[in-house]
């Protein structure tokens, strides 16, 4: 009687919590159930969320917090709620905030004098189809002119209910930003003046930059011959 193969199990690396490993990457570019070609069959990854830094983050960024906290509970927003949490990562800070707050949190750092984040870069989507109920991130990158610093201020939403507020009421120029995420990702901010495709036409079904969008084929100039998308095309296992 034969046993059944135990099932390896991936190692979490240290300081990475279980709970923050969303997905497990077996091989490379996503080729499933076929031959890989590219030698590197056996690769395992984990795929996972950053950890929360702890405290003294360094430099500047320990003013910006404790700055951002204090601002918060003057205009009677609780940080506690506001802030899910705080991530210290290559010299950048991002503050993960959650979304019923978001427009909240973007209004005191553009306008408390020791925060003074006049300006907003944009606002670019994330699509991470494992992570269950925050498949969507939205991301604001803020600049303060007045203190030379950057932040960066992440928000999720799941994918039954990509909603997310809009903040163009706080940065106009996120206006057509919010436009191009919504096309590509699906990602609906509420109360965006007026929130329609950017680079689609009306009609386009789906939203491309999502990573369960089909990829599609490729026409060729050959016999009407096509090129099939990478998922169908021929296995290298002989």
């Amino acid at each position: 009687m034969s046993e059944t193969p135990a099932v390896p199990v991936p190692v979490v690396p240290e300081g990475v919590s279980q709970f923050e490993v969303f997905h497990v990457r077996e091989g490379a570019f996503g080729v499933e159930g076929s031959g890989d070609t590219s030698g590197f069959g056996g690769l395992v990854e984990l795929m996972h969320m950053p950890e929360p830094s702890a405290r003294p983050y360094g430099g500047w960024f320990d003013l910006v917090a404790d700055e951002l906290e204090l601002s918060l509970q003057a205009r009677g927003i609780e940080p506690g709620l506001a802030i899910e949490k705080v991530v210290v990562d290559r010299d950048e800070i991002t503050f993960f905030i959650r979304r019923e707050q978001l427009v909240g949190v973007l209004s005191t750092l553009r306008d408390e004098p020791g925060l003074r984040f006049e300006f907003s870069s944009g606002v670019s989507g994330v699509h991470y189809p494992s992570d269950l109920e925050r498949e969507f991130h939205a991301v604001y990158h803020l600049l303060s002119i007045t203190h030379n610093r950057r932040i960066r201020v992440e928000v999720t939403a799941p994918d039954g209910d990509a909603h997310i507020p809009s903040s163009v009421g706080v940065y106009p120029t996120n206006d057509w930003h919010e436009r191009e995420t919504f096309d590509l990702f699906g990602i609906v901010f509420d109360g965006h003046p007026v929130l329609t495709r950017i680079l689609m036409p009306d009609d386009w079904p789906g939203h491309p930059q999502r990573k369960d969008y089909p990829l599609g084929g490729i026409p060729v100039e050959y016999k009407g011959a096509t090129i099939p998308p990478p998922d169908q095309r021929r296995s290298y296992n002989a």
